[in-house]
């Protein structure tokens, strides 16, 4: 078991962008799948992005392709997520996952992280 911790969410205007990071610790880091969801008010919890253990194969969420970037760093333990174009509706609390599989990570990811709010007014 890995833990996470996310940084990087705050406030951001309509068309700009954020970048989020999430640092793990405890588990051997470059072993696993790293992933983010996020979770709207009064919504469930979605599947956003993926990149495989080897940085080689990233996966993503139609409604934020295009717009949103994931990339690892192996030696720093690290993921991040670089959004561009932000739109109202990607207001959400942000939470990076982690599991040994590329395949579950999609659906059932072992690790969690608390998570990061991002804001983002019209």
């Amino acid at each position: 078991q890995v833990q996470l911790a996310e940084s990087g969410g705050g406030w951001v205007q309509s068309g700009g962008s954020l970048r989020l990071s999430c640092t793990a610790s405890g588990g051997t880091f470059s072993r696993y799948a790293m992933g983010w969801f996020r979770q709207a008010p009064g919504r469930e919890r979605t599947f956003i992005a993926a990149i495989a253990w080897t940085g080689g194969k990233t996966y993503y969420a139609d409604s934020v392709k295009g717009r949103f970037t994931i990339s690892r760093d192996n030696a720093k333990n690290t993921v991040h997520l670089e959004m561009n174009s932000l739109k109202p509706e990607d207001t959400a609390v942000y939470y990076c996952a982690a599991d040994p599989s590329i395949i579950t990570l999609p659906t059932m990811p072992r690790d969690w992280g608390q998570g990061t709010l991002v804001t983002v007014s019209s």
